[in-house]
């Protein structure tokens, strides 16, 4: 190449006109060294400089790539997030929709509670407690130490409202009605002994379900002694009518001699043997309950009868508890198709059968359709 196209001038041989010296061989081949070690430190740096060029390639693409999918993935998060929020939307839509479809159907739950409410026959919103029979509790002046405590057995006397095309089966064993309850439908034959063909034959579907009732579970009473009244026990048994002796026992308590005094009223308790008697003023009764025990000349006998307190009792509160029956079953959506008698021989027929569950029937009340009816329950003793 010329001299004009390196980078590195050399010296010229020429002549005293270019105003430079004249070099020697030597300098010239130092000169020729000192260049070709400027070419190689060149070269590596053209080397290196290379490297560092395809490294900064290298990590261009790398870092392109991880851009683009970073935007890949923020694209498939941004769809994920729209679909979630229109699941939302609809999850919040069908909400609303099931919040008034409930609505709807509590409005008409209500309705046809208050239908059914003005088309039973009763106005008592309690007919459906047990009815708890009026006893007049009397206190004999017993007082214990011991734990244990007189009971109050009460018998429950429930009455159940039957509506029309409903009826009450009740099995000799519990196990049966549990197998008619686990079958909530029956298809009832109501053509039981005609020999007709298959299209002739009628049949009903009837439900059945469980039969809930309260019952009382727990009660307080509240006792209060009369100030004017006292209790008559140990009475003898002197074969003479009731009023004949309630006159003895007046004339005797009657009397100041005796402790006694005007007597307001006097009552026979039933099934006690005792007598209430009351008197008149204040005061008469405490002195004859202390002394507990008193001398009645009756007829041609003296007696020692009991004194005792007369207490009267209040029902502070009464609570009551859910009950199943265990063997009783409501059959429900019966059709008025036949008369009463042979529509209750076909329901007992049908569920006496063995074959549909069924098993021996204790008793079955049947109301037809149009008519009402009260089912009364009692304990169930066997």
């Amino acid at each position: 190449m010329d001299s004009e196209d390196s980078f590195i001038r050399l010296p010229h041989s020429g002549g005293p006109e270019d105003g430079c010296p004249e070099g020697t061989p030597e300098q010239v081949r130092q000169e020729i060294e000192r260049c070709k070690e400027l070419c190689s430190a060149l070269e590596q740096d053209h080397v290196k400089l290379q490297m560092a060029k395809e490294a900064v390639e290298q990590r261009t693409q790398e870092l392109r790539k991880e851009r683009e999918l970073l935007h890949k993935n923020l694209e498939q998060q941004m769809y994920l997030n729209r679909d979630e929020e229109r699941s939302c939307q609809v999850g919040i839509f069908s909400a609303k929709e099931e919040k008034n479809r409930l609505e709807q159907e509590k409005q008409v739950l209500k309705e046809k509670l208050e239908q059914v409410r003005k088309s039973i026959p009763w106005e008592d919103p309690l007919m459906m407690l047990p009815a708890l029979p009026e006893k007049k509790m009397v206190f004999k002046g017993l007082v214990t130490n011991k734990e244990t405590m007189n009971k109050l057995m009460l018998t429950p006397l429930i009455r159940y409202p039957l509506l029309g095309g409903s009826a009450l089966i009740t099995f000799e064993k519990a196990e049966v009605a549990q197998q008619i309850l686990e079958v909530k439908e029956h298809t009832v034959e109501l053509s039981y002994g005609e020999e007709l063909e298959e299209l002739d034959r009628c049949r009903a579907r009837v439900q059945a379900a469980p039969v809930e009732i309260l019952l009382p579970s727990a009660l307080e009473i509240r006792l209060t002694q009369s100030s004017r009244s006292i209790l008559v026990s140990d009475l003898p048994s002197l074969g003479i009518p009731e009023e004949a002796l309630l006159d003895k026992l007046e004339l005797f308590f009657s009397k100041t001699k005796n402790g006694g005094g005007e007597v307001e009223s006097r009552e026979f308790l039933d099934d006690t043997g005792q007598v209430v008697l009351t008197f008149v003023q204040d005061g008469v009764a405490e002195p004859l309950i202390a002394r507990g025990h008193i001398q009645v000349h009756i007829g041609k006998g003296n007696y020692k009868l009991k004194i005792s307190p007369c207490m009267t009792g209040d029902l502070t509160s009464l609570q009551f508890q859910p009950a199943r029956c265990p063997r009783t079953v409501l059959l429900s959506g019966i059709p008025d198709v036949l008369g009463e008698e042979p529509m209750r021989d076909a329901l007992e027929i049908h569920f006496q059968k063995a074959s549909r569950g069924g098993g021996e029937v204790d008793s079955l009340a049947y109301v037809p359709g149009g008519r009402r009816g009260v089912a009364v329950f009692t304990e169930d003793t066997g």
